[in-house]
């Protein structure tokens, strides 16, 4: 049987790809996916250039990929939350056309800010891409908390 990347990859390496595992997990509610691994639950994130061409410039985002961007930046602000010990809220407002802005949150700090354009086009070319750029944005948001505690913790 021929191997793949994504099961080279070692995806305890990362601590936001063990958050996202977590909430597709916790998705789980009736055990529909309690046979698969962790690489076919992650499996949709993963948009090779092949699958990039097949998907058309322009198009409006299906509830399936704005639902894996919300758990994506979930799992974003649970490792914040991890590494820090502060509560993030994730807000995210989304025109129909799959433009928009997320925001985490963090107090009164916004510990994440994200421009959302082509959201139908949301994916990584490889889980290790996909693991990098989560790890990208807790590292920028636990330094956020770091920077401004004050924000933080009001009150």
């Amino acid at each position: 049987m021929e191997t793949t990347v994504m099961e080279k990859f070692d995806l305890k390496s990362s601590a936001f790809l063990v958050e996202l595992i977590n909430q597709w997990r916790a998705q789980d509610s009736y055990g529909a996916w309690e046979g698969k691994s962790d690489e076919e639950l992650l499996e949709p994130y993963v948009i090779d250039k092949e699958k990039r061409k097949e998907i058309p410039i322009i198009g409006d985002p299906d509830p399936e990929t704005l639902w894996r961007l919300e758990l994506f930046y979930n799992a974003v602000g649970l490792a914040i939350e991890r590494q820090t010990k502060v509560m993030v809220t994730p807000m995210m407002k989304m025109s129909h056309e799959g433009f928009g802005r997320m925001v985490l949150l963090a107090g009164r700090l916004v510990a994440v800010n994200k421009q959302l354009r082509d959201v139908h086009r949301f994916g990584f070319l490889t889980l290790e891409k996909l693991g990098e750029e989560g790890d990208k944005y807790v590292s920028g948001g636990v330094e956020m908390v770091k920077q401004f505690p004050d924000v933080v913790n009001y009150g």
